[in-house]
């Protein structure tokens, strides 16, 4: 991975975990707050619906803990991003030159977000399944 894709990843992801303890500070102290688990493979589907982007993607990924990893052996792309306890994920896919900022939440079996690609050429929606 590129210096510049590392860069982007680590200031995306402390972003990311600001917010996230931001939005749990008003949460039930960690002994009593209910927590899921959202580790396993999950097929996530990507639309466009601005932007001269293909139309639709889809990418298996893999949660391990606070970790959404890329699920597949295809170096076409990397897949990088995180998963609070309560849903909240982001996730960064880079391909090529570029790379698309993903941002949503995740239930026990299912999740949705909005993307964005860097310098905002292209954004829609995704969803997400858990497979296993």
């Amino acid at each position: 991975m590129s210096h510049f894709l590392r860069l982007i990843f680590a200031v995306s992801f402390a972003a990311f975990m600001v917010a996230s303890a931001s939005l749990s500070s008003n949460a039930a102290p960690p002994a009593r707050q209910q927590t899921a688990n959202f580790d396993g493979l999950w097929s996530v589907a990507i639309v466009t619906l601005q932007g001269p982007c293909d139309r639709t993607y889809r990418y298996p990924a893999r949660i391990v803990g606070s970790r959404v990893l890329q699920a597949s052996a295809d170096s076409s792309y990397r897949l990088y991003g995180a998963v609070s306890r309560s849903g909240a994920i982001r996730v960064i896919v880079a391909r090529g030159g570029q790379w698309a900022d993903g941002r949503g939440r995740l239930t026990e079996g299912r999740g949705g977000g909005t993307w964005t690609t860097s310098g905002g050429q292209c954004s829609g929606q995704w969803t997400a399944t858990r497979r296993g």
